[in-house]
């Protein structure tokens, strides 16, 4: 895109400087020869010229050719030429072409005529202009001016010069600012094609969590309809054929709360299948219908980060759970013996996409770097906090603290 740009301004800039130097001849020819056409004019219609092209040549010459070479330096013309009415030159910058005849046809000069034009003469190609000498409405002689045509094409020359750098800087002004544009261009370009991507990403997750609410509920329905029929059993062989665990029929923590009760019995089944042991804190105490569903979110996110991170320790693997609720606050530990958190990567694991789990410089798989995510958004929601540090075990340690939820959201 840049090259071409930068050809459009070189074809732009040349064709503006042909048509520049064309216009620059065409005034520089016409203002010499309104020049000479002037000069002759002027020197035909003094009245020393009048008298003196009459008189003897000799006489004629003397008097006539310092006023020639005083109008040549003046007007800053080549050659001012005199004549009588027989084609004599009475003056000319050369003294041996003076009393010759001139060396191009006076005729139509003398017949009363105006010439303008470039002829060739002694002193080569000049443009000159031939204007006749007249006294008493009688044609006596001829005045001629001229300028070389070696002389217009140095002036032309010289203003050609004058203007090349004005097209370099055109060039390089043209070819800098198509530079900037074709930058600013593409990083819009971008900016646009990312946010496309975003957007169709948005538009796809939004697509495949509309298909798992509606199967979701569809489970929900049929979970509800087991329940409701009293066929507990039925119920639990469909629950697990949807996420089966690995040791059913775990003793049920001393929890007060039956959300929670089951959530915690869910994970250490879960932990369990990993080789990891889950403990819920002999301290945990929590008030019953406190918790809400975004409470058990940040705790199953949270232990089944932990639960992935201790699967990996080549001994124990130990996960502990903390939950302290009331009617004011909920506050949450879990701790494991992972390999913890690299502190340059504390301030990023809440970022949507990020996970410790994948090498760095490695892409992350679409289920990974969410989890965290979802409890940082969770948290923020209610106006909590939460930090990561190190736990006794050397491993990770997150620690929750936020207000207890409105009573009118509370299970």
């Amino acid at each position: 895109m840049l090259v071409v740009q930068c050809l459009v301004v070189l074809a732009c800039v040349a064709i503006t400087t042909l048509v520049a130097t064309s216009v620059q001849e065409r005034t520089l020819r016409q203002v010499t020869t309104e020049r000479v056409l002037d000069v002759s004019r002027s020197l035909a219609a003094l009245d020393q010229v009048r008298t003196a092209v009459t008189d003897d040549r000799a006489a004629a010459m003397a008097e006539l050719q310092p006023l020639a070479d005083l109008i040549e330096q003046a007007a800053g013309v080549d050659y001012v030429v005199i004549t009588d009415a027989d084609g004599i030159r009475l003056t000319h910058p050369t003294a041996s072409q003076r009393g010759l005849e001139v060396s191009t046809e006076p005729a139509d000069v003398l017949a009363g005529e105006t010439f303008v034009g470039t002829e060739t003469g002694t002193l080569g190609p000049t443009l000159r202009a031939k204007v006749p000498v007249t006294a008493d409405g009688v044609v006596v002689g001829t005045a001629s001016v001229g300028i070389l045509e070696s002389e217009i094409a140095a002036d032309f020359d010289q203003a050609i010069a004058a203007l090349l750098p004005w097209v370099l800087a055109s060039v390089v002004a043209g070819c800098a600012i198509s530079a900037a544009l074709v930058v600013a261009l593409r990083g819009r370009v971008r900016r646009l094609e990312d946010r496309a991507r975003e957007a169709e990403t948005q538009r796809r997750i939004a697509g495949a969590l509309r298909d798992a609410t509606h199967e979701f509920r569809t489970r929900l329905h049929v979970i509800r309809g087991l329940v409701a029929e009293g066929d507990a059993d039925a119920a639990l062989q469909y629950v697990d054929g949807i996420a089966p665990v690995s040791t059913p029929g775990r003793d049920a923590p001393d929890v007060a709360d039956p959300a929670l009760r089951a959530l915690v019995t869910g994970l250490a089944d879960d932990a369990a299948g990993a080789g990891v042991a889950l403990e819920l804190d002999p301290l945990t105490t929590v008030t019953p219908s406190v918790m809400t569903d975004a409470d058990l979110v940040v705790i199953a996110n949270l232990c089944r980060n932990a639960i992935e991170a201790a699967s990996a320790h080549p001994a124990a693997g130990r996960v502990r759970l903390l939950v302290v609720a009331d009617a004011h606050a909920v506050h949450i530990v879990v701790d494991d013996d992972g390999p913890g958190i690299p502190d340059a990567a504390r301030l990023r694991i809440f970022e949507r996409g990020v996970t410790t789990k994948t090498p760095e410089g490695t892409a992350a798989a679409p289920d990974r770097g969410v989890g965290l995510d979802i409890v940082r958004r969770e948290i923020a929601a209610r106006a909590g906090t939460i930090e990561v540090g190190r736990s006794a075990w050397g491993g990770a340690r997150f620690t929750v603290d936020m207000p207890a939820a409105p009573a009118e959201v509370r299970r």
